[in-house]
């Protein structure tokens, strides 16, 4: 289904390209509506589009020889994957998966719109590498807190951060977000709970004490 030109004005720097790339744009992108668990793309599959996301959100994850996944970020409203402009500035293929966490639309631009419009338009570069330096810095920031600081506090960090309320999460899913082993995540939840913090379910944590979580977490840093 082609796009109708209003999508462009609500992604924050598009609304800015000059008539003909916003004409360029609109008439040649393709919009999809994505179910949740659609895994978009997957390592070694080839990049052929831009991706953006109009509403919903697209986990995207790695996942190493062991098995063991760790998330590198969320491509959210109005955000581009920088994995996906890596893999096109570098004619590579994936080296990670990105799943769908919620029924989502994106925007799929092909390859070569996505170059014509590098090569024309200073307002597409600002816009493609404006995200690609905020996603950069995201995935740094990951990898650091996932070398550097303890399981413990992150996880801590994590929780405090979530809503009132029991959380629909289960071990295996919050190791997949800090990156370490769900037996690690299980033992860490289980000395929570003894101390108070957290109430565990089946497939539930409720968070029982946010302000000594909050502050496990800052202790750590």
């Amino acid at each position: 289904m082609k796009v109708a030109s209003p999508w462009i004005a609500d992604v924050a720097g598009l609304s800015w390209l000059a008539p003909e790339d916003r004409a360029l744009l609109a008439g040649r992108a393709q919009t999809a509506s994505l179910a949740a668990g659609t895994v978009v793309f997957s390592p070694g599959s080839p990049c052929g589009v831009y991706l953006l996301v109009l509403e919903g959100s697209i986990r995207v994850q790695m996942i190493a020889d062991t098995g063991r996944e760790i998330v590198l970020y969320r491509v959210r409203r109005g955000e581009s994957c920088v994995l996906t402009t890596a893999c096109l500035l570098g004619a590579e293929a994936y080296p990670a998966e990105g799943v769908v966490e919620e029924p989502t639309v994106g925007v799929a631009v092909p390859a070569a719109v996505f170059d014509e419009l590098m090569a024309r338009s200073a307002e597409f570069r600002r816009f493609v590498f404006a995200g690609y330096g905020r996603r950069v810095a995201d995935i740094l920031a990951t990898m650091q807190a996932a070398v550097f600081h303890r399981v413990d506090a992150r996880l801590a960090r994590h929780l405090a951060a979530r809503g009132a309320g029991p959380i629909e999460v289960t071990h295996q899913d919050l190791a997949v977000e800090l990156g370490t082993a769900r037996e690690v995540v299980s033992r860490h939840l289980k000395a929570f709970e003894k101390r108070g913090l957290v109430r565990l379910g089946r497939g539930t944590v409720e968070v029982v004490d946010r302000g000594a979580l909050a502050r496990l977490a800052a202790a750590a840093e």
